[in-house]
């Protein structure tokens, strides 16, 4: 299995998932994913060194239905790549606020990343855009300024696919984002505000009006919820924003994403039998809850650590194991519970070891 073959095949699928509408077709597209998972994860063992040392632990093999997933811890001690830093067209940092050290997460090139990122926003985000575009209103750093940002290099992407107008609110000042918002509100065009979680905390202690922004709007909020000062519970800051900016709930919308994945999940309007919203993968992406100790998958609806086998990761590794805990329910649907509580689950810990070992 070499490379351009995977990259075709990975292309192929993406493109087929924006029109998989059916139970039927995803389940098709569903047996093809993990043919492709299985091959990818065969290839990278082959070229990616810490996961070549993840798979031949001995405790897993590569040819088992569940390759190895290697934790995204490791992307901030070695580096993870098919590929030498040579040929390198972008390196993705994590923001290192958990421990200090910045994960990385380097691209050959950036094709498939925007195939994933254009098709899911546009079949879970922006579904119900106008066909010229939304006004689009950025509560994050151009990536002109934050180029090793992923967050910020996939809105830079929303703002040339999706947006009729967009407008980065960075550094965040008040004045600027109540005339953003003062010039949404007046349009009547619909408008897509975009930013994370903290940028909103941190607008809310700010902005001293509320605005109903036009039909059609919606709000898309991505990150986790403590900011520098104060930590918000999410229902808190979900109802702070559908008042402050004039949208039903359901307008309001997560992403979940990281700087080790190539695509995104969005949250969607089912909700568990708890109410909690539940968040939704692309076709081409495989989600997962195993036990902590094992990193073994669990039945549906048992909560674990959430594992996420992302198709379109084709030049570092697939099969990525978080320290995230969540539930995954029929279909997929995913519901988040925040990091795993206390030390590392031990199963990421021996598996991280044995990814490091030299």
């Amino acid at each position: 299995m070499n490379r351009a073959t995977l990259h075709e095949r990975i292309a192929a699928l993406i493109e087929r998932s924006a029109g998989a509408h059916r139970a039927a077709e995803r389940a098709g597209l569903a047996d093809e994913r993990d043919r492709l998972l299985q091959d990818l994860a065969t290839y990278q063992g082959d070229v990616v060194a810490p996961y070549r040392r993840l798979a031949g632990a001995g405790h897993q093999s590569l040819f088992d239905e569940w390759p190895p997933a290697l934790p995204t811890e490791v992307f901030r001690h070695v580096r993870v790549a098919a590929h030498p830093p040579a040929e390198d067209v972008r390196v993705f940092r994590t923001s290192g606020t958990t421990t200090g050290a910045r994960g990385e997460h380097p691209f050959r090139d950036l094709a498939l990343y925007d195939l994933a990122a254009r098709t899911a926003a546009r079949t879970l985000l922006f579904a119900d855009a106008p066909s010229e575009g939304m006004r689009l209103v950025i509560l994050a750093p151009d990536e002109g300024e934050a180029p090793d940002s992923s967050l910020s290099y996939m809105l830079a992407r929303f703002s040339e696919w999706f947006a009729s107008s967009a407008r980065f609110v960075w550094p965040l000042d008040a004045d600027a984002l109540v005339a953003a918002l003062s010039e949404a509100e007046a349009s009547g065009e619909p408008t897509a505000v975009l930013g994370t979680s903290f940028a909103f905390v941190h607008a809310e202690d700010s902005l001293e009006r509320s605005f109903t922004l036009p039909a059609g709007s919606l709000l898309m909020q991505t990150g986790g919820f403590k900011g520098r000062s104060r930590e918000v519970a999410p229902d808190e800051l979900r109802a702070a924003l559908t008042a402050r900016y004039g949208l039903p709930e359901h307008r309001v919308v997560g992403e979940y994403g990281m700087t080790e994945l190539s695509s995104q999940l969005y949250e969607t309007t089912i909700v568990d039998p708890g109410g909690a919203r539940l968040y939704c993968p692309p076709p081409w992406v495989r989600v997962t809850a195993v036990d902590p100790e094992r990193l073994e998958p669990l039945p549906e609806g048992t909560r674990g650590l959430l594992r996420i086998d992302d198709a379109a990761n084709l030049d570092s590794v697939a099969c990525l194991q978080t320290a995230d805990s969540a539930t995954v329910h029929p279909g997929g649907l995913v519901e988040l519970h925040g990091r795993h509580p206390g030390a590392l689950p031990r199963g990421c810990s021996l598996a991280i070891e044995e990814a490091l070992e030299r």
